[in-house]
């Protein structure tokens, strides 16, 4: 069954009600590289229930599950690829809550028979207890085996550009062997990122890390590079995704500030690949 567009614009799903706790945030800290280093009393507020934060992208898992599902988009499963991620805070993550995620289809931007279309769902996540907003999440999907059934008029957002010069900071970090059997926990369980005959079934030497487990990581490095370790500081965080990172791979973060605007990029010098790019945060 094709997209059906403009009828896909019409899928909605609201209303629906999540609860997570500290132990959620802690967990999903660790998920993205945090606490480490027993010493380190800036990572320690993000897994340790003293004064403990919020890594902002933890608002990626806390509704997972919420949202338009793929099998009702008329889209070819095994051909989507997750393109890109936008998330846009109205205010701090809790490290606690109950929320309610209204979700829909906002756009499709179709390439032309044969060339795919990029599909952009967006959830927007509610404090149940206040009624207010806390964070806008913009997924697209790039569905490869469809298009030429119609779509937008206007063409897709351009992806940011970063500058045009060396990198103002690097930070190099080495994902965990068992980094996706830690990050999984947080809401995908995806067996493509622990079972090695699923991996393989799907092209891969060994089970990839998730590519939002990498988004986190890059969060955090704008925590660290130019937030004091902040949340607060984080109004928006995007990127898209070019290539699997796999546990035990060293990711090397770039990063570039002018004024509100931090530019990143994300790679594996070891294996010479872009794994993230066009990556964007703007600060308060």
């Amino acid at each position: 069954m094709p997209i059906d567009y403009p009828a896909i614009l019409s899928l909605k799903e609201t209303g629906k009600r999540f609860t997570y706790t500290d132990r959620d945030t802690m967990l999903y800290a660790l998920a993205v590289g945090l606490g480490n280093d027993p010493l380190n009393e800036d990572e320690l507020r993000f897994v340790f229930e003293k004064e403990l934060r919020a890594v902002p992208t933890l608002a990626t898992v806390v509704a997972w599950g919420a949202g338009v599902s793929t099998d009702k988009l008329g889209v070819d499963y095994r051909l989507v690829l997750h393109g890109e991620e936008q998330t846009i805070f109205h205010r701090p993550m809790p490290t606690a809550a109950t929320i309610v995620a209204d979700s829909g289809v906002a756009e499709v931007y179709d390439k032309g028979e044969g060339k795919g279309a990029v599909i952009l769902r967006r959830t927007v996540i509610r404090d149940e207890a206040d009624g207010q907003p806390i964070v806008t999440i913009n997924r697209t999907i790039f569905a490869r085996g469809d298009g030429g059934t119609g779509g937008s008029k206007e063409a897709q957002p351009a992806p940011h550009v970063g500058p045009d010069r060396a990198p103002d900071k690097v930070l190099d970090y080495r994902v965990a062997p068992n980094q996706a059997a830690i990050y999984r926990l947080c809401g995908d369980r995806n067996p493509l990122h622990v079972e090695p005959e699923r991996a393989k079934a799907a092209g891969f030497h060994m089970p990839i890390l998730h590519g939002l487990c990498t988004y986190g990581f890059t969060c955090r490095a704008v925590l660290e590079a130019y937030c004091d370790f902040d949340p607060t500081r984080i109004a928006s965080h995007q990127a898209r995704f070019s290539s699997p990172v796999f546990p035990g791979d060293g990711l090397r973060i770039s990063l570039w500030r002018d004024g509100d605007i931090v530019s990143f990029e994300a790679a594996v010098p070891d294996r010479n690949v872009t794994v993230l790019r066009n990556g964007k945060t703007v600060l308060r």
